[in-house]
């Protein structure tokens, strides 16, 4: 099993130890502000190939790089004068951007899937320091087998991948709850391609201008978190219910009144108050928590569809989705 290492208890222990673990080439689950993730050297293609393996992730799906800093990223990705906006304005937080490699850049195809664009973030506190010791980019996808419920605590990444890595860190839960946002700017036009933890409103606020959404989902997939199924607990997923069936678990947004609820497996909420932060902060934990019930169907109340509450019925439209 992975050793857990506490960060507020030994964070010199912590980086040494995740130094020392990314050094030979291996993945660390590391806290970030958003989900856990799980880190590799970006520049070495058997780390990063043991994160796909770790994950059972299909390879045509990229993964963001992450960054210690805007200067960093300038050293791997070409910056639009928009782009480079938004990442002194977001930086270091919830945003991630896709934007074009530099030539002999260094992050290895594997991460990139081939393309020649990279989803580069740059995250807060600690995972922001690692980078910085470490020297390197890293890629780190979350911290879950692929296309299943994201981690946002050390307990989480330790019950699903604790048999296949050598080292987790622990900052307790994570604050966000939800990936990143990610944008790309195209011809000084911005497009989201994936909702997350910065909301679309405070991206446009910033730029000046509309923030396009793309209509249908691309066959070409640009930036994780774009596959039609993903975020999936073992259980079905049913959006929008007004009413419980027996044996069914519920996860409620606000004072939201369903029937039949007395007979459900389990009841939860995301967050009474109505708070789209809270409900976002809580959201893969308490799917993780439904899951657990035995039900074999998870029914969330409505949410609604703007701020964070975007970001959340992305993951929740995509956990309900069809599966292969």
């Amino acid at each position: 099993m992975a050793r857990i290492i506490d960060i507020t208890a030994s964070r010199e222990d912590a980086l040494s130890a995740a130094f020392a673990v990314l050094g030979e080439g291996y993945p660390v689950a590391i806290p970030t502000e958003t989900v856990y993730g799980l880190a590799a050297d970006a520049t070495n293609p058997a780390a990063i190939a043991r994160i796909y393996e770790t994950k059972g992730r299909p390879q045509f799906n990229p993964l963001i790089c992450h960054m210690a800093d805007l200067a960093m990223a300038e050293e791997y990705a070409v910056f639009d004068p928009l782009s480079r906006l938004l990442a002194e304005a977001f930086w270091p937080g919830p945003l991630s951007l896709v934007l074009p490699l530099k030539e002999q850049s260094g992050i290895h195809a594997l991460a990139t899937a081939g393309l020649d664009t990279v989803g580069i973030r740059v995250p807060k506190g600690f995972a922001g320091e690692l980078i910085r010791t470490f020297g390197k980019p890293l890629a780190a996808p979350s911290a879950n087998t692929s296309g299943k419920i994201s981690a946002t605590s050390a307990d989480h990444v330790a019950d699903d991948l604790g048999g296949k890595i050598r080292l987790i860190l622990d900052a307790g839960a994570s604050d966000v709850g939800v990936e990143s946002t990610i944008v790309k700017v195209e011809n000084g036009e911005m497009t989201l391609l994936r909702p997350g933890g910065l909301a679309a409103a405070d991206i446009e606020r910033v730029a000046g201008k509309r923030l396009r959404r793309r209509k249908k989902a691309s066959a070409a997939i640009e930036a994780p978190g774009m596959l039609a199924s993903h975020y999936a607990p073992g259980a079905a997923v049913r959006l929008d219910a007004d009413a419980v069936l027996p044996g069914e678990a519920v996860i409620l947004f606000g004072r939201a009144e369903i029937r039949g609820i007395a007979d459900a497996a389990i009841q939860l909420n995301l967050s009474p108050a109505g708070d789209l932060a809270e409900a976002a902060a809580n959201l893969f934990d308490y799917m993780k928590k439904a899951d657990a019930s035995g039900a074999a169907t998870i029914a969330f109340s409505p949410i609604p569809d703007e701020g964070l509450g975007e970001a959340i019925n992305d993951r929740l439209r995509r956990a309900a989705a069809p599966r292969e």
